[in-house]
């Protein structure tokens, strides 16, 4: 992993979320190149800039840097949601996954 997994993979969350490199620079209170200047090369996030990305965008470090995840965010929302749940509810959402993975 390097640095320019770190950009490309904001660049893809970023793109996924639906928000311009300008949009999402102003939500995290940066001048309008800030996302830019990362994704170009010019510059990297620090690491409170990095989670700070990653909270605006919806995923953990963790899920971030998991390359084997396409939709961390959509994970991470489905992960929040099945906390709550009983065992239950757990099994059976195993079950529906375990049908929509067979090939």
């Amino acid at each position: 992993m390097d640095e320019q997994f770190i950009r490309d993979r904001i660049s893809v969350l970023r793109t996924k979320k639906g928000v311009s490199e300008y949009k999402m620079s102003y939500a995290l209170g940066h001048s309008k190149s800030y996302i830019q200047s990362i994704s170009s090369g010019r510059a990297l996030p620090s690491l409170s800039e990095f989670l700070y990305i990653c909270e605006y965008l919806g995923v953990t470090p963790k899920e971030f840097f998991d390359a084997d995840i396409e939709e961390p965010a959509l994970l991470h929302q489905l992960v929040e949601k099945a906390k709550g749940m009983s065992q239950e509810d757990l099994t059976a959402l195993l079950s529906v996954a375990d049908r929509m993975t067979k090939k």
